[in-house]
């Protein structure tokens, strides 16, 4: 027996990959690792921030070309498609993104003026890439009811023009910014108003912390899409969504039937 036939036998579903998770700069042996190790159970690897701009272009590759091998889709971080917006390099931002192999970028709103969605889009498509949209000023603080209105229509707007996903903000820290407040609770009817706005598949929140991750996995069960997940913490994520935890087993795993058994 294999570990994977006694999951099997223990009832746990399938699940399509829903955790993305993020590279902040570690080194490409780490990231090497962790794709070998967990890389069929992601939506995808997040390059975040800026980091991978300055760091060796060859260290960058090697990241890029062990995703690709391992079939992990990839996806930039909204930082530096900002930046190179607002530095007027957009075209060039896009045009490495793609000559990189990189499927997707994430256009950020959190910090620059904003620009039209379908001139972003057709910018996107000329060069073959798809695009995800994160939502939410990065220093703008917990969300309140006016902000929860603008961005649901802006995300509407995204996603009618070609979008994929929408990507609410959650920083580095999920407390005191868009759907936590200054403890780190969730705020549950917002992102439950979020989710409806925009269907759940296209939805992705941003759970950086056990804690973020947890609240957001409870109040929506295995079906959540999870972004921001540090490397080291995507078996911990997937062990919960699966009811492989102590703190979700009679949630998710306790009722289902194994198989063979009736329901």
């Amino acid at each position: 027996m294999t570990a994977h036939d006694l999951v099997r036998a223990l009832g746990v579903p399938d699940l399509p990959p829903r955790t993305s998770a993020f590279d902040p700069g570690y080194d490409p042996g780490t990231v090497r690792s962790h794709l070998e190790q967990s890389g069929r159970l992601l939506s995808r690897l997040k390059l975040s921030m800026a980091t991978w701009l300055i760091a060796d272009e060859a260290a960058t590759r090697s990241k890029i070309e062990a995703a690709h091998r391992l079939q992990v889709p990839l996806v930039t971080g909204g930082g530096p498609y900002e930046i190179a917006q607002a530095r007027g390099c957009l075209d060039a931002f896009v045009e490495l993104c793609a000559s990189l192999r990189i499927e997707r970028i994430e256009v950020g709103e959190g910090f620059t003026e904003p620009r039209s969605p379908e001139g972003i889009m057709e910018l996107a498509r000329r060069h073959g890439l798809e695009v995800q949209v994160e939502l939410g000023q990065k220093h703008g603080g917990a969300f309140d009811a006016s902000t929860r209105d603008r961005l649901t229509d802006r995300g509407r707007r995204w996603l009618e023009a070609g979008a994929e996903q929408i990507v609410v903000e959650g920083r580095e820290n999920a407390q005191g910014i868009g759907l936590f407040d200054d403890t780190g609770a969730l705020n549950t009817a917002f992102a439950e108003h979020f989710a409806n706005a925009w269907g759940l598949e296209r939805t992705v929140f941003e759970a950086p912390t056990k804690r973020s991750q947890f609240d957001l996995l409870a109040h929506f069960g295995n079906g959540v899409n999870l972004s921001n997940v540090r490397l080291e913490e995507i078996l911990r994520v997937e062990i919960y969504r699966r009811g492989l935890h102590a703190d979700s087993f009679h949630r998710e795993l306790a009722p289902r039937p194994r198989p063979g058994e009736g329901a």
